[in-house]
C-alpha cells in the first residue's frame, strides 16, 4: 500500500546548500509548515548524523503553524571534487488526538500513516571573484569611512583655530582699551590729588568745612582706587588668558 502524500510543507523542498568556507559550523535552515488542521508530528533524520547537528530534531507543529529546523553542518576539510551523498529525510504522521507519548505513538504507528519527504545536501565554496568583490567592497567602505572622519576631524580644527585668533584679535583690543582707561584715571587720579592739596592750604582757616572736604576727597580717592585695582587685575587675567591661547 501507497504511503500517503507528505503534508507538511518543506521549504527548501529539494535540497539543502551549505556555503563554505567549511572551517567553521555551517548552518542550513528548513522551513517545516502544517497547513491542516491537524497537529502533525515529525522527525528529521539523516544518513550522516556524526556530521550534522539538528535542532529541533523532533517535534509536534501545531495545525496552520510553522517551524524552523536549524541543520548544522561540522566542520571539516572540504574537497571539491568530491560530490556530497548525504540525505536528509522528513518523516511525518497526524498526532493522535489522545496524544500523551510521542515517542510511543512513533513506535506504533502504521506504514501507512506516515509520509516522509528527502533532501539531499550540497556544498559550496564562494567563488574567487564573490571573495575578491567582497573585499574590494570592504576596502571601499574602510576608505571611505576613513575619508569621512578625516573630514569630520580637519574641520572643526580649521575652525577651532580661526574663531581662536579672533578671540586672541578681540582681546587684545580690550587689553589697549583697558590700557587707555587705567592711564585715564591714573592721570584722573592725580589731578584730584593736587586738587585736594590746593583746597586743603585754601580752607585751613575754616576747621569744619576741612573736615568735609577731607572725608569726600578720600572717598573719591577710596572709589577711584578701587576701580583702579579691579582693573588692573581684569588686565592681568585677560593677560593670562593670552598667554595660554598663544601656546
Amino acid at each position: 500500500m501507497a504511503r500517503p502524500e507528505q503534508v507538511l510543507v518543506l521549504e527548501p523542498q529539494h535540497e539543502l546548500k551549505f556555503r563554505g568556507p567549511f572551517t567553521d559550523v555551517v548552518t542550513a535552515t528548513l522551513k517545516l509548515t502544517n497547513p491542516t488542521d491537524r497537529n502533525v508530528c515529525f522527525k528529521v533524520k539523516t544518513t550522516a548524523p556524526r556530521r550534522y547537528c539538528v535542532r529541533p530534531n523532533s517535534g509536534i507543529i501545531d495545525a496552520g503553524t510553522s517551524i524552523n529546523v536549524s541543520v548544522m553542518l561540522q566542520p571539516f576539510d572540504y574537497d571539491p571534487n568530491e560530490k556530497s551523498k548525504h540525505k536528509f529525510m522528513v518523516q511525518s504522521m497526524l498526532a493522535p488526538f489522545d496524544m500523551t507519548d510521542m515517542e510511543g505513538v512513533w513506535k506504533e504507528a502504521k506504514p501507512e500513516e506516515l509520509m516522509d519527504s528527502k533532501l539531499r545536501c550540497t556544498f559550496e565554496m564562494p567563488l574567487e571573484n564573490d571573495k575578491t568583490h567582497e573585499s574590494e567592497s570592504n576596502k571601499t567602505v574602510s576608505s571611505s569611512t576613513s575619508s569621512v572622519k578625516t573630514e569630520h576631524s580637519t574641520l572643526p580644527k580649521s575652525a577651532s583655530a580661526s574663531l581662536d585668533d579672533g578671540e586672541v584679535k578681540k582681546i587684545m583690543e580690550e587689553c589697549k582699551r583697558l590700557q587707555m582707561e587705567v592711564q585715564r584715571l591714573r592721570e584722573e587720579n592725580k589731578q584730584i590729588r593736587e586738587d585736594d592739596g590746593l583746597r586743603k592750604r585754601k580752607v585751613t582757616s575754616v576747621a569744619a568745612s576741612h573736615s568735609s572736604t577731607m572725608a569726600t576727597s578720600g572717598v573719591r580717592d577710596e572709589g577711584l582706587s578701587t576701580r583702579v585695582l579691579a582693573l588692573c587685575v581684569l588686565f592681568f587675567v585677560i593677560g593670562v588668558i593670552i598667554g595660554k591661547l598663544l601656546l
